[in-house]
């Protein structure tokens, strides 16, 4: 299971049953979940990938 650590800003382990895509159109990343098949969230703070979520092929 991840777990976020207080004050430090990094992850211990990864986010199970997600992946990240990049969406062609807009450049930026969306969150997938596997179990269900929806997607979750679009990082649209930054052009950065999010942390602790593997990226698709």
């Amino acid at each position: 299971m991840a777990t976020n650590p207080p004050k430090d800003g990094s992850r211990k382990g990864a986010v199970r049953q997600r992946s990240q895509v990049k969406n062609p159109k807009t450049g930026l990343w969306t969150k997938h979940d596997s179990e269900t098949g929806r997607f979750l969230d679009v990082k649209t703070s930054s052009n950065k990938l999010f942390k602790g979520v593997r990226k698709e092929k």
